[in-house]
Formats: C-alpha cells, sequence, structure tokens
C-alpha cells in the first residue's frame, strides 16, 4: 500500500450519513446519502472517492481511483525530478593562514559557487587564537568582501566553541 492509498477512503471505508458529490466531469451532483452516492458510483462503473473529509458535510467525487492514484504517483515522481540537490561543501580556515593558502582557498571556493553549491567557511581556532578573536573576523570579513558580488552571505559568523561559522551561496 502507498502512502496516497492509506490517507485517501474510498466506496464503503467513507464514513458519514450524507455527502456532497461531484460528478467524473466535474458537475455538482447536490448532497447524497451514503447509499445513493455509491449507488451512482457503482452505475458509472467507478469509485467514490472522499475528496475533502473535513468539510460539511464531506465531498466525494465519483471518479476511478486506480487512474487517480497513478496521476498522483506521476506528479510525485515529476516533482521530485525537478527537485535540485542543495550540496554544501566545507572549506577550514585557521587565524594564521598564509596568503598563497588563502588564496588557493578562495579558489576552491570560487569552483564551488561556480557548480552552484553552498560553501561553508570554518574559521578554525586553537589555544590562544580563540582569545584573539577579531583577526579571525577580518579574515572572514576578507573572505566576504571577495565574493561579495558573486555570492550572498547567508550566515556570518555563527560560533560554535572553536568555530566561527560564515555560509556563502550563488
Amino acid at each position: 500500500m502507498s502512502a496516497i492509498s492509506d490517507k485517501i477512503r474510498i466506496n464503503e471505508r467513507i464514513r458519514g450519513k450524507e455527502f456532497r458529490v461531484i460528478s467524473n466531469s466535474g458537475e455538482q451532483m447536490g448532497i447524497m446519502t451514503a447509499s445513493e452516492a455509491l449507488n451512482e458510483a457503482r452505475e458509472l462503473d467507478l469509485d467514490l472517492v472522499e475528496i475533502s473529509p473535513s468539510a460539511k458535510p464531506p465531498v466525494c467525487k465519483i471518479m476511478d481511483y486506480g487512474k487517480y492514484k497513478y496521476e498522483q504517483t506521476r506528479k510525485a515522481k515529476d516533482a521530485k525530478k525537478k527537485q535540485k540537490m542543495v550540496i554544501v561543501k566545507e572549506v577550514k580556515v585557521r587565524t594564521r593562514i598564509d596568503i598563497h593558502d588563502l588564496e588557493t582557498k578562495m579558489n576552491n571556493i570560487q569552483k564551488f559557487l561556480d557548480k552552484d553549491n553552498k560553501v561553508k567557511v570554518t574559521l578554525v581556532q586553537f589555544g590562544r587564537e580563540r582569545s584573539y578573536e577579531g583577526m579571525g573576523i577580518a579574515l572572514l570579513e576578507q573572505i566576504a568582501e571577495k565574493f561579495e558580488e558573486c555570492a550572498d552571505i547567508e550566515k556570518r559568523y555563527r560560533d560554535a566553541q572553536k568555530h566561527l561559522l560564515m555560509t556563502l551561496k550563488k
């Protein structure tokens, strides 16, 4: 059983005495008792499907339930295909990083942003480096300045114990 069929009640599983019934073509058939609505659906060789159980009275539609279930699964598959996976890449830097090493890290950040990935820049601080937090923030500012034209800074300097974090996205 799929998740769709677990939530939707059909035919005899529908609880209630009276329903607002909609025909297969979408026309209002009026308010009917449960047995009348089931008989109408069976005459047309279709199913009675509960569309809106919370309405007063509940709304049911006469339709081919197998076809409806198939269309719902197709819609779910299409929506899943169109989803875009967001990948978060992480670049770690230290407060006392060399200029050339920083350039390499920035080149990596640029490559990740060009591939439409999010980039989490983590500034790792050990020992006494934590007491000079201003130097670390200045380094993150320098990185943010470089990428302010091509990327948005989603989060700035979130403090996580020994780390300062910054998230960039294109």
